[in-house]
């Protein structure tokens, strides 16, 4: 069986300027797959969580692109949660890793960008249905 992909951090470009920073993506460049679809989430009260899904098929990076957020995944053996509060680090998900955001700061802001369309076949709802990580 095929080794599967590990949820990682990856870092930005960030072009530092005394009239403030810019930061960046490019497909097939700082990303490890060419983008679909992107979405934002935001206006998360403080106690609430989005996502709870792996995805069969697509992959995906998050961003907190204002505020923070915690990012728990799973991936068939363990768990990991990653804190987001920086612009200039995206984290990877790859398929079949299960997250969820958790922890929503006030005017928190969540960037995701998608390899693929929205495909509700795609989804995995319980972390059970995760095989073991090989």
């Amino acid at each position: 069986m095929k080794r599967k992909e590990k949820v990682r951090l990856i870092a930005l470009p960030k072009i530092e300027d005394t009239r403030g920073n810019l930061t960046f993506f490019e497909a097939d460049n700082h990303l490890p797959f060419s983008i679909q679809r992107v979405y934002w989430v935001y206006d998360v009260p403080g106690d609430k969580e989005r996502g709870g899904h792996a995805f069969k098929s697509s992959h995906e990076v998050i961003i907190a692109l204002s505020g923070s957020f915690d990012v728990e995944c799973y991936d068939g053996n363990s768990h990991k949660t990653f804190n987001l509060r920086r612009s200039y680090n995206a984290l990877y998900v790859p398929p079949m890793n299960w997250r969820k955001l958790t922890n929503f700061s006030t005017n928190s802001l969540a960037l995701i960008a998608s390899s693929s369309l929205f495909d509700s076949s795609d989804y995995i709802y319980s972390k059970e249905e995760l095989p073991e990580n090989v």
